[in-house]
């Protein structure tokens, strides 16, 4: 039996800044015990949240929603910019120290990791999984100032759950054991990969608990949520997952992070939820290259629709880069494409759950000549790439208004044709006036008009 951690920064971007706000003025309050949050551009207070603290959690300030809105709910909600470079830092410290206790690793994002222990447990007498944990936890804080959350259990898909339990710089286990007790009773909503539109789509059914989920017949789930989606459904909410912790190779030959929405990117939301997404990945996938001195020539965007299928963009660059702004720049320009160019996949109300950010064709470590005019010419085309797919998206969406417009107008005309039928039969008969064919005195059958 394998023994799996998911370790969880909490509330890392606010924790990251707060840490770094504390180490340069000792006397200034901790941003993690107040209302507070991460987000947009704190001299116009416009933008999106995200992260918060756990107090401004309890004013239903959310991450990913404006800036505005979060002020509406909590006026006195503190802000602080972004710091990208202060949590790439911190972030490869927090990897650093689960390195020193297992090679096992594997990470998932820029705050989170998961981390195969049962050799260091099965080596070392008298060592348990929970006791370990709270070593891992003392030492990330003692050492590096934040707190985190450890999710304990066989395989990946249980660890993650336990670590998303009671927070703040807790330990929890979920054993096959006690899925019944701590699984099954959560909202279907709270299952890991279950997004809000397959979550509604079971509540209709009358599937509210993961272990509804669980009780339902895996083939019933797949006819009303599609093969795939079903099966996972099926699948997480009994507790099966991968047992394999995907540990990084040494050289390796792309980089790539991607993450789940908590709630599917769509027409309506997707300038204030992709930017944010972007730019978290593009950062991660950034600071893995940079620990690895590799540069790569190929961006590449990849996501999953809400009927759980796949779909890539990918692009070359004119020069190797782990510049992580050029990254969210180029993968700003290729979902854009994926979601309103010809793939068009926002289209009829569909949603993104996942995405991917990833660069491959790596260049470790060769010479480089930078070159001023290439650099600007560079820019300058990404410039019109994006303004071209601005335009064709706008397009796209007057097009669809024209055409519901044409629709309701033609609806209201034919209703008022039916009205104006009716009336004439009722005062004059039926025959008097019909739709659609034309009166021949002749004797002879009417024709078609």
């Amino acid at each position: 039996m394998r023994i799996i951690f998911h370790i969880d920064v909490n509330s890392a971007f606010l924790s990251w800044s707060a840490v770094k706000q504390l180490k340069e003025n000792p006397d200034a309050v901790d941003l993690r015990t107040i209302p507070s949050a991460v987000g947009g551009d704190v001299s116009k207070r416009h933008g999106v949240i995200t992260a918060k603290s756990i107090p401004a959690k309890k004013y239903g300030v959310q991450t990913g929603e404006p800036v505005v809105k979060a002020l509406q709910k909590c006026p006195d909600l503190v802000l602080v910019q972004s710091d990208f470079a202060t949590y790439r830092a911190y972030s490869a410290a927090f990897i650093e120290i689960l390195r020193s206790y297992s090679e096992i690793l594997e990470q998932v994002s820029i705050d989170e990791a998961y981390l195969d222990v049962t050799e260091l447990i099965e080596d070392s007498e008298g060592l348990d999984a929970v006791t370990l944990a709270a070593q891992i936890r003392k030492e990330i804080r003692e050492t590096l100032g934040f707190t985190v959350n450890v999710g304990i259990s066989v395989n990946k898909f249980l660890a993650k759950m336990a670590s998303d339990f009671a927070k703040p710089d807790k330990t929890h286990t979920l054993y096959p054991e006690e899925i019944p007790a701590k699984l099954w009773p959560l909202a279907i909503r709270d299952l890991y990969g279950c997004g809000a539109s397959t979550a509604q789509k079971l509540t209709q059914l009358g599937i509210l608990t993961i272990g509804e989920a669980a009780g339902t017949q895996k083939e019933l789930l797949q006819s009303y949520l599609g093969q795939k989606a079903g099966e996972y459904i099926y699948e997480r909410a009994n507790g099966r997952g991968s047992e394999v912790v995907h540990a990084e190779s040494e050289k390796a030959k792309s980089y790539s992070n991607e993450t789940t929405m908590s709630e599917d990117i769509t027409v309506r939301n997707y300038e204030a939820k992709a930017d944010p997404v972007l730019r978290a990945l593009s950062e991660h996938v950034s600071a893995r290259m940079e620990r690895g001195q590799a540069k790569g020539l190929t961006v590449s965007v990849s996501v999953k629709t809400d009927d759980f299928k796949r779909r890539s963009r990918q692009m070359t660059l004119e020069r190797p880069t782990r510049d992580a702004e050029v990254i969210y720049a180029n993968a700003q320009v290729l979902l854009r494409e994926l979601c309103f160019g010809e793939t068009a996949l926002l289209a009829d109300g569909r949603g993104i759950r996942l995405i991917g950010v990833g660069m491959s064709k790596l260049d470790e470590g060769g010479y480089e000549q930078e070159n001023l005019f290439d650099w600007m010419k560079t820019q300058e085309e990404e410039k019109e790439r994006k303004q071209e797919q601005e335009r064709v998206r706008e397009e796209g969406e007057k097009k669809a208004e024209e055409q519901a417009r044409q629709a309701a107008e033609k609806k209201r005309r034919t209703e008022q044709l039916g009205r104006m039928l009716e009336n004439v039969q009722m005062r004059f008969g039926k025959q008097s006036l019909q739709k659609g064919v034309s009166k021949d005195t002749s004797g002879e059958k009417p024709e078609e008009d």
